[in-house]
């Protein structure tokens, strides 16, 4: 069990030691008071002696001024555990048996309230417990690490998907996603991966290099721009605009170990770390031979780190290429990148604009078996409700703000009525069903907002909406793209209007004029007015 889940028993225990008149109680009498509950079950009182032990290490980290206390003074006060701590101290008032039912008429609250809360945080695992999540799909900036960092800019890394969900994510578990981040003016040194790695251009402009055995290729990259790397090829970086940061996401999918891979920097010293350092004197000497004092001369200079704040001066000689164009040759287009915005959007109206780049427009991304789509929600609207035939998408919000929802057979609604909405490692669809029976499913939803991250596994309805003030951007990376469909479920071509009648009559039980009024109504195609705006102007039924 997590230690927020942990926290949450603890209250809930020391407020139950607390109703009984025990205002300070030390950690034994608290574990004494849980023993002799009767009404507890087994279970119930080894949760309440958890929550004493919690309670009595949380209260000493409190009395050293620990973490605890930063946490308990920013707690919010609409949390459903807050509103439980309210409630039992309405309770002390009473007395008797009219407390008792007070203090009942809490617990049941308390768990009304924490099925339909929405802001709980992760819960992570336990080592050797089943692990609980509120919503796997969705992961925010907690779930991020920092693989580099320096003053001037960082690469962040989304934690394994695996890490989440082993059985939600085995199709995409070779897969990671990470955001590059740097100030204007800035060098990252070069390095290469042991992974494929594709990358689109959020935001700013910048020069990559790529060296092979054989050749150095440099150009120029901007705003939309998606650039393939291959595995160990050796690249490097400068953000070559005075005043934007650049931005870039990217997608790698390692070749050595599922799921994991690793930065090698030759060039540095002591930051970043040079793996020419672990190499023997001797082996070091032979190889680049010459004497020992200057190979070590040359790589104790760097400590800077991997990210630099160069001159505008080294940016210029470093960018002295064609845009577009190969350095040193000139002239001609580079064939390893594709612009996103040179390609017609698939479809675009007043309330936004799909672009989306397949191995069709870009060969570099055939083998990746992956697509690129940028989504632009015009502030207010949304999109239709739709679904990919096999490709999982893994978009993440580069500007704006808004929400989603989709429609998942993984979390049932017994599920939900019985974990609080959590998903639990282990259970699978049908498994809390009785055989043959009918599939059930869970709204899944969350607000979207920068840097917010989705996963939308193959065939799960989905829409996006944006918010009411401000545009909402996605980019998405389509894993296992290669022969996927987008599949409409509402607007001008959605899959339902094309059924006979009687397969409508038949399936919806009506005439099929009834099912036309509600399938036919919609006349835009894939962007269309949201919730608040068509709440102003629903057609005639």
């Amino acid at each position: 069990m997590s230690p927020k889940a942990s926290f949450c028993l603890a209250v809930f225990a020391v407020l139950l030691v607390s109703s009984l008149g025990l205002e300070d109680p030390e950690l034994e009498q608290c574990k004494h008071q849980c023993k002799v509950q009767q009404k507890f079950d087994e279970k119930q009182r080894k949760e309440c002696v958890r929550g004493c032990e919690e309670y009595s290490r949380q209260k000493q980290e409190r009395e050293r001024g620990g973490s605890y206390g930063e946490e308990d003074r920013d707690r919010n006060p609409e949390s459903p555990i807050e509103r439980l701590r309210e409630c039992m101290e309405g309770c002390d008032t009473q007395h008797g048996q009219e407390r008792e039912r007070c203090q009942s008429s809490c617990k049941q609250g308390y768990e009304r309230e924490r099925e339909k809360y929405q802001g709980r945080q992760e819960m992570e695992e336990g080592e050797g417990k089943q692990q609980y999540e509120e919503n796997p799909y969705v992961f925010k900036d907690r779930h991020f690490v920092t693989g580099l960092r320096t003053q001037h800019g960082r690469l962040r890394i989304l934690q394994k998907f695996t890490d989440r969900s082993k059985k939600l994510y085995r199709g995409i578990e070779n897969y990671r996603l990470a955001i590059y981040e740097a100030d204007p003016l800035t060098f990252v040194v070069p390095n290469y991966f042991d992974a494929e790695a594709l990358i689109f251009v959020a935001k700013g402009k910048g020069t990559v290099s790529l060296v092979t055995k054989d050749r150095r290729e440099s150009f120029n990259i901007k705003e939309g721009d998606i650039l393939r790397i291959k595995a160990g090829t050796t690249a490097y970086l400068i953000n070559r605009d005075q005043n934007e940061r650049l931005v870039l996401a990217k997608l790698l999918q390692p070749v050595s170990t599922p799921g994991n891979f690793e930065a090698f920097f030759g060039v540095g010293g002591e930051n970043p770390e040079s793996f020419y350092s672990v190499f023997s004197n001797e082996i070091l000497e032979a190889a680049f031979n010459v004497r020992r004092d200057r190979i070590e001369k040359l790589f104790g200079q760097q400590r800077q780190g991997a990210i630099l704040k160069v001159s505008r001066e080294q940016i210029q000689r470093m960018s002295q290429h064609e845009e577009g164009g190969i350095w040193p040759f000139g002239g001609g287009e580079s064939k390893s990148t594709y612009n996103i915005y040179e390609q017609h959007p698939t479809h675009a109206n007043q309330y936004g604009q799909l672009y989306e780049v397949d191995s069709s427009h870009f060969r570099s991304l055939h083998d990746l078996d992956v697509a690129v789509a940028l989504t632009n929600i015009t502030r207010g609207a949304m999109t239709a409700l739709y679904y990919n035939s096999r490709a999982t998408k893994i978009c993440t919000v580069i500007d704006g703000a808004g929400y989603y929802e989709m429609a998942c057979p993984h979390i049932s609604q017994s599920q939900n009525h019985h974990e609080g909405s959590r998903w639990r490692e282990g259970e699978w669809p049908g498994s809390r069903r009785e055989s043959g029976g009918n599939p059930t499913y869970q709204k899944i939803s969350s607000r979207l907002e920068h840097g917010t991250v989705v996963v939308v596994p193959a065939g799960h309805p989905f829409v996006a909406v944006a918010s009411t003030n401000q545009n909402l951007q996605l980019i998405c990376f389509l894993v296992h793209a290669n022969d996927n469909e987008k599949h409409a479920l509402t607007g001008k071509r959605n899959v339902i209007n094309r059924l006979e009648r009687e397969a409508k009559e038949l399936s919806f039980g009506v005439p099929e004029r009834e099912v036309d009024a509600v399938f036919r109504s919609q006349e835009e195609e894939f962007f269309s007015k949201g919730p608040r705006q068509q709440q102003r102007g629903f057609s005639d039924m």
